[in-house]
C-alpha cells in the first residue's frame, strides 16, 4: 500500500522533498507501509504528487538517510525490514532510557547537547524544561532570528563564506580583525596576527594545551574549577597541581608554594566570572600572579569563556601582561548559541606558528560560514544588542533564583555573579545528586569540580535555569531527608 495524493504546500517553509519524505515515513512509522512495499517509481512519484523528478529523488535520499527504505539497482526503493534498530527505532528507545546519574564530568557534559538530556529522560521527566546542571542559557533564551540573519548576510556577501572550500588557516581574516577591536574594549591590546580562531573556547584550550605542554608536565589548575580541563590534561598525562579558589578567589600563598616546589609549566584558570564559584580577578591578585610566573618562569592560560557576562572593565592577565606569558581564549557559544562553536586564541607573536600547527593537524580549517556571520554580528553591533539584552534577562533571573535559594534553606559559598552560582547544601551532594533524580532533576555536585576527588556539600547552579519553583521545592524536602538521615 502506497500514499494517497496528498496537497503538498507551497507555503509550509519546509523544502517539498522534505514533506513528501515526511508523508512516506509518516507511512512507514504507522504501519501503513509493510516491509518489502516497493515505493512508487521517481516519474510516477512526482506526477502523481505535482513535483519534479529531483524533489522525489531528494525525499527518497532522505528516507534512505534514515533507514526507513532501501534501494535496489534496476529494481527501484522498497520499504525496510525493521527487525534491524533504524535511527528512529533508536530514538524510541533511547526515551526509555534511565535518567543517567550524573557522577562523572562526562555525564554532566552530556546533559548540555539536547540528544543526550532526550536519551536519559524518565516518562516524569519533562526534557524540555531548564536543568539545574546546565552549562548553557535556556533555548528560549537565543535568538534564532538573528542567527539566521548573520549566515544569510555573510554567504550573500562572499561567497567564499559558503564553506564550500578551505578557508584561512589562522582564521576568517575579517572575524580577526573585529575580534582585535573586541580584545580592544576589553584592555588587550593585539594585532590580528597574534589571533587564531578555534572551534570555540575548549578547543582552543586543547590547541594551547597540546602546543605547550608534554606528559610528566606540572600544570597548576583551580580547585574548584571546570572538570572538562582536568580531564583533558590528565589524558595528556600531565600532572594536575590544584590551587584552592575560595570566595575571595585564588590562594595566591598556596600558587606561591605549588610553583616553587615543583616548577610547573603552566596555570590555567578562569579569571573572569570563575567557573563555578562566579569569582572575577582582581588587580591586587592579578599583580600578584603575574609576578609569581615571571619568578618561576610558568606561562598563564587565561579562559575568559564568560566575557560576555562580565561587568565592564574586568582586569584580565592579557591586558596587564600585554600577551607576554599570557595565553588568552575565549569563545561566544554561552552568549550567541551553544551550537556556534566559534573561540580564539591571542598569544605571544613568537607562539602563534607553533600554535596554528597544532591546530591544524588536529582538525584542519575552522568553520568559514559560522566565522563570517559572526564577525558580521560583531562588526554590526548586532552582537552588543544581543548581549545587552540577555545579560539584563540574566540578572533578572539571579535575582529571584537567589531569593529562591535562600528561601529554600540553600546559602551561597561565594558572592552570586554571572550565569553559575555555587552554593552550599550542607548535605553530600553526590548523594542529594541522586535523590532529585528520582524527581526528574539534575544538578551539578560539588564533587565534580575537584582534580582531587573528594566529597563535596555544594552544587553548582546555573542561575537562568534555577527559577523553577517546583525545584526548590524537591530540593529542600531531599536536603531535609538527607539530614535526617544522616542524624538517625
Amino acid at each position: 500500500m502506497t500514499p494517497e495524493p496528498a496537497p503538498l504546500s507551497r507555503t509550509d517553509p519546509a523544502p517539498l522533498s522534505e514533506q513528501l519524505a515526511r508523508l512516506f515515513a509518516s507511512r512507514i512509522d504507522a504501519g501503513l507501509m509493510a516491509a518489502g512495499t516497493r515505493l512508487p517509481s521517481i516519474r510516477h512519484c512526482a506526477s502523481r504528487y505535482a513535483v519534479s523528478p529531483h524533489t522525489v529523488v531528494a525525499a527518497y535520499d532522505q528516507l534512505l538517510a534514515q533507514g526507513l527504505i532501501r534501494s535496489e539497482r534496476n529494481r527501484g526503493f522498497f520499504v525496510r525490514e525493521r527487525n534491524a534498530l533504524t535511527p528512529a527505532a533508536s530514538a524510541a528507545t533511547a526515551d526509555r532510557t534511565p535518567l543517567a546519574f550524573p557522577n562523572d564530568i562526562g555525564s554532566l557534559i552530556r546533559t548540555m547537547f539536547p540528544a543526550g538530556v532526550r536519551n536519559q529522560v524518565k516518562d516524569s521527566m519533562d526534557a524540555s524544561r531548564p536543568s539545574p546542571a546546565s552549562g548553557v542559557l535556556p533555548a528560549s533564551w537565543l535568538d534564532e532570528g538573528l542567527l539566521i540573519k548573520a549566515l544569510r548576510r555573510a554567504v550573500a556577501q562572499d561567497n567564499s563564506s559558503s564553506g564550500a572550500l578551505y578557508g584561512t588557516a589562522q582564521g576568517d581574516p575579517l572575524l580577526r580583525d573585529m575580534l582585535a577591536l573586541h580584545l580592544e574594549s576589553l584592555g588587550i591590546t593585539t594585532p590580528s596576527a597574534q589571533i587564531i580562531t578555534t572551534s570555540g573556547a575548549t578547543h582552543a584550550l586543547d590547541v594551547v594545551a597540546r602546543t605547550l605542554l608534554s606528559p610528566g608536565d606540572a600544570v597548576l589548575v583551580d580547585s574548584p574549577g571546570w572538570s572538562v580541563e582536568f580531564a583533558r590534561l590528565t589524558r595528556m598525562g600531565v600532572r594536575l597541581l590544584p590551587v584552592p579558589r575560595g570566595p575571595q578567589g585564588v590562594d595566591v600563598a598556596a600558587l606561591e608554594h605549588l610553583a616553587a616546589t615543583h616548577r610547573p609549566k603552566a596555570y590555567t584558570t578562569v579569571s573572569v566570572l570563575h567557573n563555578p564559584t562566579g569569582h572575577s580577578l582582581n588587580l591586587t591578585q592579578a599583580h600578584h600572579v603575574l609576578q609569581l610566573a615571571q619568578q618561576y618562569d610558568f606561562f598563564i592560560v587565561e579562559d575568559d569563556t564568560y566575557a560576555a557576562f562580565a561587568p565592564a572593565h574586568s582586569p584580565r592577565y592579557a591586558a596587564l601582561d600585554g600577551l607576554k606569558r599570557t595565553f588568552y581564549v575565549t569563545g561566544f557559544a554561552k552568549i550567541i548559541a551553544p551550537g556556534w562553536r566559534v573561540g580564539c586564541i591571542a598569544a605571544p607573536e613568537d607562539w602563534i606558528p607553533e600554535l596554528l600547527d597544532t591546530k591544524l593537524i588536529a582538525g584542519l580549517n575552522t568553520v568559514t560560514p559560522t566565522e563570517r556571520a559572526l564577525s558580521l554580528c560583531l562588526q554590526q553591533g548586532w552582537l552588543r544588542r544581543h548581549t545587552e539584552a540577555v545579560t539584563s534577562r540574566l540578572d533578572a533571573a539571579r535575582s529571584r533564583t537567589v531569593r529562591l535559594a535562600l528561601r529554600h534553606g540553600a546559602s551561597f559559598a561565594a558572592p552570586p555573579a554571572g550565569l553559575f552560582g555555587w552554593v552550599e547544601t550542607g548535605v553530600d551532594t553526590e548523594q542529594l545528586a541522586q535523590r532529585l533524580l528520582d524527581h526528574g532533576w539534575l544538578i551539578a555536585p560539588g564533587h565534580l569540580f575537584y582534580p582531587e576527588r573528594c566529597s563535596s556539600t555544594r552544587m553548582r547552579l546555573n542561575f537562568a535555569a534555577g527559577q523553577d519553583m517546583a525545584f526548590w521545592r524537591a530540593y529542600q524536602r531531599e536536603v531535609r531527608l538527607s539530614k535526617a538521615t544522616a542524624g538517625g
